[in-house]
């Protein structure tokens, strides 16, 4: 995968045929988390013997999400879930402007004359990447091949979209029927970061208690 997971799992959550996020809160939340993985995997951030993220190296990475998102973990150090709940609507609306840059999506204009809304419409005219994203995801997650085989961002991408409950990519039977699958992949991210595994793992619970309460199941 050429793209960093911050910009991946925006493309795993965009539903192509409606055009929009399938659920914006949720996408929010994942791509937060797949920032905070993508800077784990790069070996710029860690966490310490408490489960806290520290930051292992500052110099610039090139792209200005996680570039953001790297002086904000500077500031102290939080848990991963912490870092997952906070900001992650700026987040979103940073990956949503550098994929419009990259060509990738196209963002409507405000209207300066028209109602505030609280996010600028995003839409993709070429639906490809994004399609052929969420069908590797979910056939990895369906499939048999060896996890250990399995790309490390591929196997982030597949336990946020099944512990985030993206019902897009993977069913509620999905989840159930490749349960021990998804338990392997997930545990791909847990040798780079134990405790942000754990948090991925919990995703659902700590969208739900964030939000009082969502759909997703």
């Amino acid at each position: 995968m050429s793209r960093g997971l911050h910009l991946a799992t925006y493309l795993l959550a965009f539903d192509t045929r409606d055009q929009s996020l399938q659920d914006r809160t949720r996408a929010g939340y994942l791509v937060r988390a797949g920032a905070l993985a993508e800077l784990a995997h790069r070996g710029a951030a860690a966490e310490d013997g408490a489960g806290r993220v520290e930051v292992v190296s500052a110099d610039p990475t090139g792209d200005r999400v996680l570039d953001a998102l790297l002086a904000e973990l500077g500031d102290r150090r939080r848990t991963w879930k912490s870092w997952i709940r906070r900001s992650r609507d700026d987040t979103l609306e940073a990956v949503e402007e550098q994929l419009t840059v990259l060509g990738v999506t196209v963002m409507a204009d405000r209207d300066p004359h028209g109602p505030v809304k609280p996010h600028r419409a995003v839409a993709m005219d070429d639906p490809r990447e994004a399609l052929d994203l969420q069908v590797r995801v979910a056939e990895l997650v369906r499939g048999s091949a060896p996890v250990a085989e399995v790309p490390f961002a591929d196997a982030v991408l597949a336990a946020l979209a099944a512990h985030g409950h993206l019902r897009l990519v993977l069913s509620r039977h999905d989840r159930r029927a490749h349960a021990g699958r998804i338990t392997a992949l997930t545990h791909r991210l847990a040798d780079k970061a134990p405790h942000l595994a754990r948090a991925v793992s919990g995703l659902n619970l700590t969208m739900v208690a964030g939000q009082g309460g969502m759909g997703g199941s």
